[in-house]
């Protein structure tokens, strides 16, 4: 994020793009009711009516899959109408002809039909954005999990550019990351291109400084590969084992079957986690760790915030950490790692990392938040708040201006399969469900086999009651789960949590990954649904089912 999250607060108006801060992240949510309070105007873009759509002065019900189409018309009104910034666009971003070339050619018009929004409340949309002195967007999952999600991020940015809303407070570019720790663990290095800090491994500067820090001769000058590309890389030879830390990838990762697969043919899968998951029930070894209350050691929010975490209770049966463990498995590989306690291992980072270097373990104990760029020791320097208040991060120091042509997502609707899933987040069950399913009183408000959103048109026409259960098929898969019926949900769209060990969505999705980042398209899969007539028969069956599924986790368990 280029604004921290309290900056939220006193924006004049809040542009929510693909993106459930009320189901997804309930803090970022108060903020966002905070700004409401303080006067704040409120723009939801999403194809449902999610909670946050309740409060908007306007919402977007945009076709699902349309989100370029929708943002070009945008900034073609801004540009039409020059309610743009031009001492901004002129002074600090290059790129605006190509743009605005690209743009002309997105009337609001022009688009009705792909995105199901008016040319008029497209207008209105992009001068509100526009008018206002201060303007953050914020963007989730419904952006990103496409396609043409990396260019839709861009085009945001360039609407931000375009109105200079960046570079000052309480305005921005602002994604809100869909998983706990995952700035955290992209901050930490875990990404296929960089070391710690964003250092990419094609700088030979970089590749000699982490070498020196390591103690070894060379590192890699290529790099890595990225985890939804597992099972083509198994399939092709190149990878024969996977080692797994908290994570559940045969519940989370798109088109499943194709990752069963993959497991099935890798020569060694090892699963560190604190609690049996389907992807530890497949391993050849699990290494059980320590959980957040168990240890200690620093997240970062998503607006770049260093926050330390203490240890709550003492380990029990000689757990150990996840640093603990990798320490020592380096070591019995022949690489001595040594670390007395957390607080080496983040001072080893500081000093490699210089955007770090000033968020001392003191400081962030004392202010209890600190954003980084930091990188003065002194207190003086608390973290920063805000990016780009001189310069961007380009060579030049210049925004770059960025959109690209419509196209339509990968998979295409049919008379077969004539309906949109889109998978979503809820509140009770956070991501895939390892530790809140764990948790009675959770379980007792939601259970298997989750539930499918269905508008009541849809439902109507399909002859299907609320709560009923229901087949859900695609060119994937079939699961079952129960219906939700409600207007909330946009006609010829059903919306999924994919926590469900039952219900689980993802075994519908097809992959389709962007080229860029190799995220798949979890936002768009064709789909049908089928009734079921005989409703006690399908109830013994998710019964039996999730049953069976528990049974041979405990059997895994045991051994």
């Amino acid at each position: 994020m280029s604004n921290a999250i309290t900056e939220i607060d006193n924006t004049d108006l809040v542009f929510i793009f693909g993106y459930n801060p009320a189901d997804s992240h309930p803090i970022v949510a108060n903020h966002i009711l905070n700004a409401k309070r303080n006067g704040a105007r409120i723009i939801v873009c999403d194809p449902r009516k999610i909670e946050t759509a309740r409060i908007a002065d306007m919402h977007i019900a945009l076709k699902n899959g349309s989100n370029i189409a929708l943002l070009n018309a945008i900034g073609h009104v801004i540009i039409q109408e020059e309610l743009y910034d031009k001492p901004f666009v002129s002074g600090r971003s290059e790129g605006f002809e190509e743009y605005r070339t690209i743009v002309e050619g997105y009337t609001p018009e022009s688009v009705e039909e792909i995105t199901g929004i008016s040319a008029k409340q497209i207008r209105e949309c992009a001068r509100m954005y526009a008018n206002e002195a201060t303007a953050t967007i914020l963007w989730g999952m419904g952006v990103t999990q496409f396609w043409q999600g990396v260019e839709t991020v861009r085009a945001l940015t360039s609407l931000a550019i375009l109105t200079g809303n960046l570079g000052k407070a309480h305005v921005g570019v602002n994604p809100v990351r869909g998983q706990n720790n995952v700035q955290g663990a992209c901050d930490m290095g875990a990404l296929p291109d960089t070391y710690p800090g964003y250092q990419y491994v094609n700088s030979v500067e970089n590749r000699e400084k982490f070498a020196r820090a390591w103690g070894v001769d060379s590192l890699p000058d290529r790099a890595g590969y990225r985890i939804s590309e597992l099972p083509h890389r198994v399939a092709n030879g190149e990878v024969r084992a996977a080692y797994i830390m908290g994570e559940d990838p045969l519940q989370t990762d798109a088109e499943l079957s194709a990752v069963r697969k993959a497991f099935d043919e890798l020569e060694l899968l090892i699963v560190q986690d604190i609690f049996m998951t389907k992807t530890a029930a497949a391993a050849d070894v699990i290494l059980p760790s320590t959980s957040w209350g168990e240890h200690e050691g620093v997240y970062t929010a998503a607006d770049r915030g260093f926050q330390r975490f203490f240890k709550a209770v003492e380990p029990q049966w000689d757990l150990k950490t996840d640093w603990q463990i990798i320490c020592e498995i380096a070591t019995r590989m022949g690489y001595p790692m040594r670390y007395e306690n957390t607080q080496q291992i983040w001072d080893e980072l500081r000093h490699l990392c210089p955007n770090f270097y000033g968020a001392t373990y003191e400081k962030i104990g004392e202010f209890g938040y600190i954003q980084w760029p930091c990188t003065e020791e002194s207190d003086a320097d608390q973290g920063t708040s805000w990016l780009f208040k001189e310069s961007f991060s380009t060579p030049d120091g210049l925004a770059r201006f960025f959109t690209c042509d419509w196209q339509a997502p990968m998979e295409k609707l049919s008379d077969e399969y004539p309906l949109v899933l889109s998978t979503v987040r809820e509140v009770g069950h956070y991501s895939c469900r390892s530790m809140t399913g764990n948790c009675a009183a959770l379980s007792k408000l939601a259970d298997e086999p989750g539930y499918a959103q269905i508008n009541t048109a849809d439902a109507e026409r399909l002859g299907i009651k609320d709560e009923e259960l229901i087949w859900v098929k695609s060119r994937k898969g079939r699961v079952i789960t129960r219906a939700k019926v409600s207007d909330r949900p946009n006609p010829g769209a059903i919306y999924m949590t994919y926590q469900w060990w039952i219900g689980a969505c993802n075994e519908l999705v097809s992959e389709n990954l962007s080229p860029v980042t190799k995220t798949p398209e979890y936002k768009y899969s064709a789909v049908n649904i089928e009734s079921i007539a005989d409703q006690q028969a399908a109830e013994r069956y998710v019964i039996e089912e999730y049953g069976k599924l528990k049974e041979r986790l405990r059997k895994s368990v045991v051994g």
